[in-house]
């Protein structure tokens, strides 16, 4: 069975997104969050000083504000949907925002 890729527009939508967050968040930090897509899922990593990092993966659930979230374990190299206890978890709220403020405190730029 196909995965249902993400729309077109919701991916603009995404894009601009991560590009407010890059402007307004992320200024005074040599860091950016970069968005990839693939099938029904958005990647969230981020550039640390020239050094991609992977972050988070979110699928779309045809809503911009019910993602769902899974962080990325670099001790097991997987993104893990049940991991909660991390810091910034408490930022998880189903949009692409909430899962950026919850990476810069999970890893810390």
């Amino acid at each position: 069975m196909a995965k249902k890729r993400i729309p077109d527009d919701v991916r603009a939508q995404v894009n601009a997104i991560v590009d407010r967050f890059n402007k307004i968040e992320m200024r005074h930090l040599n860091s950016s969050y970069i968005a990839r897509f693939r099938g029904s899922y958005l990647y969230l990593d981020r550039s640390d000083w020239g050094r991609i990092c992977h972050v988070c993966r979110l699928k779309y659930n045809g809503a911009m504000d019910n993602w769902d979230f899974a962080i990325f374990r670099y001790s097991r190299e997987f993104y893990d949907p049940d991991e909660w206890m991390f810091p910034g978890g408490e930022h998880v709220d189903g949009t692409v925002e909430g899962a950026m403020r919850a990476g810069l405190e999970a890893y810390p730029v």
